[in-house]
């Protein structure tokens, strides 16, 4: 891997995880269960979420796969409410950030805001063409 591609997926990683510190930003605006102290505690959810996203969402994904088919995907909603309730009881427990989610249904709302958010963001900032052109690789 040359240096420039390793920068690149460096820069990526940075750009997903502040889109999703501020998509959880946004989720703790507007659903009333969900709180945040600041962007800073955000950016640690952020980086929370995104740890377990990557590790044990496919394996819940996997095992909830029949739930998932039959349901069309939305339990998809559900895996990513209970992941965003993991994170919630994770900051708790670390005292690494301030971050409460009062109950189900506010983590399944701010999961969907969370998602909303990460892909509206996304589709307008387009974050692997973002990292490419900040590691100075054009095509």
């Amino acid at each position: 891997m040359t240096s420039s591609m390793s920068s690149e997926r460096i820069l990526l990683l940075l750009i997903r995880w502040a889109i999703l510190g501020l998509a959880v930003w946004v989720a703790s605006e507007i659903v009333t269960g969900i709180r945040t102290d600041g962007w800073q505690s955000a950016m640690l959810v952020a980086a929370i979420l995104g740890l377990l996203n990557l590790y044990l969402r496919p394996i819940l994904t996997l095992l909830t796969l029949p739930l998932t088919v039959v349901s069309l995907g939305l339990f998809l909603v559900v895996i990513n409410a209970a992941l965003l309730g993991l994170t919630s009881w994770i900051a708790g427990w670390s005292n690494l950030a301030e971050f409460e989610v009062d109950s189900a249904g506010s983590a399944l709302l701010g999961a969907l805001i969370i998602s909303l958010v990460s892909l509206i963001i996304g589709m307008f900032v387009r974050p692997q063409r973002l990292a490419r052109g900040m590691s100075g690789r054009f095509e």
